[in-house]
């Protein structure tokens, strides 16, 4: 279970990075919120080093690409989300994303030529089922076009982050999942973060320092959890960020589930449960 426990608190953690992300894109732009995130990543990655040396392991690699690749990806998403929900409700924006666990097996299976059982398709199909029951009430209201849009892209370049991490499981240590994505998002946001700078306020600067830490340490959970999982076995589990979001709209927007969210929200969690039953039925039957 340590794959899909690690998956869950990571998607957790990127609820409430979106819901402050949400409130910081009403005043800052998303260069300036991404500068600081990843000002942020770096800041105290070099601090924790410098107080334990070696810590978190080396930053040499043997895939250049890979982490390029990755960076990319994670600097793209980063981008799209944070501009996504600035026109978006947090539901319409995370039912759009609910869209990730279809492509990352088509991509584990494409890319990684990892073999996806039946199983991981129907218990997915399932969950987005429940994703969809649970969201009918507010896509009768329609939406921002370029908010669906920002949406759409950034789950693809998710998925494309999510591949690469599983193809980056044989190295060890956490520093490089920090240090190449943090470097080039602060050097590609730089310029324009310095062009739409907005001085922030105590409580605004705590936030924006926030949206660093829970992003990576979101993106450090999910690395890991891919490192113990194949994309096929953790794919449902990705829909648990529907509690998370309603959880939070609740909480921090006030906004009470309905009935059909809390139904839909029953069937992701049986199919989170029967996924991971029909797992362990398969290494039972293995094992004989």
């Amino acid at each position: 279970m340590k794959g899909p426990v690690l998956l869950m608190l990571g998607i957790g953690l990127f609820g409430v990075l979106d819901a402050n992300s949400k409130f910081l894109s009403q005043d800052f732009s998303a260069a300036q919120a991404l500068f600081l995130r990843h000002a942020t990543l770096l800041l105290l990655l070099f601090l924790i080093r410098a107080a334990w040396p070696g810590a978190g392991g080396d930053f040499r690699t043997r895939h250049p690409g890979l982490h390029a690749l990755r960076a990319v990806a994670m600097l793209c998403s980063g981008l799209l989300f944070f501009l996504a929900f600035r026109h978006l409700p947090l539901a319409d924006g995370y039912l759009v994303f609910f869209t990730a666990p279809f492509m990352t097996l088509v991509l584990a299976r494409l890319a990684l030529h990892e073999t996806v059982p039946r199983a991981a398709w129907i218990w997915s199909g399932v969950g987005f089922a429940g994703v969809l029951l649970a969201l009918a009430p507010s896509l009768s209201g329609g939406g921002s076009v370029l908010g669906f849009l920002c949406a759409a892209l950034g789950t693809v370049t998710y998925a494309v982050n999510i591949t690469v991490n599983r193809s980056l499981k044989a190295e060890s240590g956490i520093a490089r999942l920090i240090l190449f994505p943090s470097t080039l998002g602060l050097l590609a946001t730089a310029p324009f973060a310095g062009i739409h700078w907005e001085t922030p306020d105590a409580p605004q600067a705590l936030a924006l320092m926030a949206n660093g830490i829970l992003a990576g340490t979101a993106t450090v959970l999910l690395a890991l959890a891919f490192r113990h999982a194949t994309p096929a076995r953790l794919a449902p589990f990705e829909f648990i960020a529907l509690p998370w979001s309603v959880t939070l709209d609740w909480l921090v927007f006030g906004n009470a589930p309905a009935g059909p969210t809390i139904a839909g929200g029953v069937v992701v969690a049986l199919a989170c449960l029967m996924s991971e039953r029909a797992v362990l039925q398969g290494m039972s039957s293995g094992k004989r």
